[in-house]
């Protein structure tokens, strides 16, 4: 195996792994479903939990949004690396009323400590798949114990 690739297995194995330990994450039933350079998708199915009034959360489809931010920055973070967030915005452009949700998140940019993410949430029903809410956010980097570049 060569160098490039066992890095991109580790870096592979750090963010299953980091997204492993998301209590929240866990707690609402959400699920890491894509996960690739500069690029990172997480599922909601819909439950009472999660709903407000027969739709999902806004408080929720924020933190799925989020989450799935940091994590497309992350994946292009070196190894052992941390991503904390310093500001997001999200508008919401739809009830977010349907049988699950999926945050797609996409780096636009990424500097030496600041990453700059977008993502977009669809709402899936009976397989049609709508766009629902849209957020931006800057990530900032932070240097893990033995951080490897």
């Amino acid at each position: 195996m060569s160098g490039v690739a066992a890095l991109a297995d580790a870096k592979a194995s750090e963010v299953l792994a980091s997204f492993a330990r998301q209590r929240l994450m866990q707690t609402i039933g959400a699920e890491l479903t894509t996960h690739a350079p500069g690029r990172c998708a997480i599922t909601l199915p819909f439950n009472a939990a999660v709903g407000q009034q027969g739709v999902f959360h806004g408080g929720v489809v924020l933190a799925v949004a989020h989450t799935a931010g940091r994590y497309a920055a992350l994946t292009l973070l070196p190894l052992r690396s941390e991503a904390l967030t310093l500001q997001y915005r999200i508008n919401m452009m739809r009830p977010v009323a349907g049988d699950q949700i999926v945050a797609e998140g996409m780096v636009l940019r990424a500097g030496q400590s600041v990453c700059m993410t977008r993502v977009e949430v669809f709402v899936e029903r009976a397989g049609q798949r709508t766009l629902c809410a849209a957020l931006q956010q800057n990530i900032l980097r932070v240097p893990g114990p033995q951080e490897v570049s």
